[in-house]
């Protein structure tokens, strides 16, 4: 009975489960167009019906700000249900591809007496339409203020000048046009990001960077310029900052939350996976020899310890006691001993039964971690190139010595004389964490090959590209090295 009312339960919070997962689109769609009700209705009752802008109204300072703040979030909502909403959509496509279709036929032969019943199911096409048109107004309305990901990526035309940031174009303006198309193919993302290293002429960039300079200072409008410069490269910062976060806590959380609660033993799949390493099944203690080994010189070690600690006893008993005493308790300690071993031997089996059982669900987190980062990278192709162009930013912008500092640093803990023991460690501690076993064959092989090749990498890199853009750079670092 109790397992019928707990399966019944079960099913009901699948249903419900499916019913949220079906309505997600829906439910992020109204969100965002309850969002965007708002500023409207900010608009009407404190802005005439006008855009949100300090030229609209007689507000200033906070109380501005206030309504400023609102309009902020209310975008920020937008933006985000938007892009639940067509990722769902997109997810529903793929896992319930005819879940529509059945609707509407379901409901469609709906009858009611002798009226054929045909609920507002078709006209959802039009209303959804309808919001989305509303929605797309305010966001062109407000698509300077927005400074969304795509807005960014067009508009960061970065020609890093000692950490500055110039457009490519000097005939266009930096500010973002409120009717201005934004690209959204990775192809045209991919164009208008230029990075440093690339930035190569026949004059010193020292002098370029002088003439750029005076020709900003000069100019009329450069105070505004300056100004959106600085926004746009704040936004480029928290973006890269946000998706660096993401990168690494997405997969980590993913890993973690699959490892010690999907996976846990309570669970099925944990239940199972544990129950084939039981002791009781001797043959399938150790996933690899090189465990079963090492449990053995555990054991052995122990023993030896005991009897060294009996022999010690025996002899300092001798002088005390008689030989026939002396031979009984040497027979007692013997009989302990053995038990103790026993139990010794239960406590390492099952130590290592867990240890292959966890290997085992390491595996199974670690790849769960690693889909959950190529998706991150796959869904963040313009910040990849906003990350890579803070990059570019931030490394080239460091001084001489700073560079160099940090080259010499990589280059000898991951190739230096001394990084094969730090490689050594690295790949044992993988070996053991997947539950494998450490062949010494292929990590002296490794070693010998995976340093030379990073070597090589950097002095390309050093050779290609930062002796062309920061030539002292390369002389601090051959003065440092030396």
């Amino acid at each position: 009975m109790n397992n019928t009312s707990l399966l019944s339960q079960l099913r009901a919070y699948v249903r419900q489960a499916e019913q949220w997962y079906l309505e997600t689109p829906d439910r992020a769609l109204d969100q965002a167009y309850d969002a965007a009700l708002k500023i409207k209705a900010i608009e009407n009752e404190h802005f005439g019906g006008k855009k949100i802008a300090p030229h609209s109204t007689q507000l200033r300072g906070s109380a501005y700000e206030y309504f400023a703040a609102d309009l902020q979030k209310y975008l920020r909502i937008i933006r985000m249900r938007l892009t639940e909403f067509r990722q769902s959509r997109a997810a529903l496509s793929i896992t319930n591809p005819n879940k529509k279709a059945q609707e509407i036929r379901t409901i469609e032969t709906t009858e009611v007496g002798s009226t054929r019943f045909v609920p507002t199911v078709r006209d959802k096409p039009a209303i959804t339409l309808e919001k989305l048109r509303f929605i797309d107004e305010i966001l062109a309305r407000y698509a300077e203020e927005q400074l969304t990901l795509e807005a960014v990526s067009t508009s960061l035309l970065n020609a890093e000048t000692n950490g500055g940031l110039e457009k490519k174009d000097t005939n266009r303006s930096l500010t973002i046009p409120e009717t201005e198309k934004v690209p959204t193919t990775a192809a045209n993302t991919s164009e208008d990001f230029e990075s440093i290293s690339d930035k190569t002429g026949l004059l010193p960039r020292s002098i370029l960077t002088t003439l750029s300079r005076l020709r900003r200072d000069l100019d009329p409008k450069s105070e505004a310029e300056v100004v959106q410069s600085y926004r746009l490269s704040k936004v480029k910062t928290l973006l890269a900052v946000r998706f660096v976060l993401i990168l690494i806590l997405i997969p980590l959380l993913v890993q973690q939350v699959s490892r010690n609660f999907v996976l846990m033993d309570a669970l099925p799949l944990g239940g199972w996976i544990s129950n084939q390493f039981r002791i009781e099944n001797p043959d399938r203690i150790f996933l690899n020899g090189e465990m079963a080994e090492e449990a053995l010189r555990e054991l052995q070690g122990y023993e030896e310890r005991l009897k060294f600690e009996n022999l010690i006893k025996e002899t300092l008993e001798r002088n005390i006691l008689t030989a026939e005493e002396v031979e009984t308790r040497a027979k007692e300690r013997t009989e302990q001993v053995e038990v103790l071993v026993r139990q010794k031997a239960t406590e390492v089996a099952e130590t290592f039964s867990n240890q292959s059982a966890n290997a085992i669900k390491n595996w199974i987190a670690d790849i769960l971690g690693t889909i959950a980062f190529a998706l991150v990278l796959l869904n963040g192709k313009r910040e990849i190139e906003i990350l890579k162009s803070f990059l570019d930013e931030t490394v080239y912008g460091l001084s001489d010595s700073a560079k160099a500092f940090i080259i010499i640093l990589f280059t000898d803990v991951f190739v230096g004389f001394h990084s094969p023991h730090g490689w050594e460690v690295i790949l044992e501690g993988i070996s053991k964490h997947f539950g494998l076993p450490a062949n010494r064959d292929f990590i002296f092989l490794f070693i010998a090959t995976f340093p030379v090749i990073l070597d090589t990498i950097f002095k390309y890199w050093i050779f290609r590209y930062l002796n062309r853009v920061s030539p002292s750079a390369v002389a601090t670092y051959r003065e440092m090295n030396e």
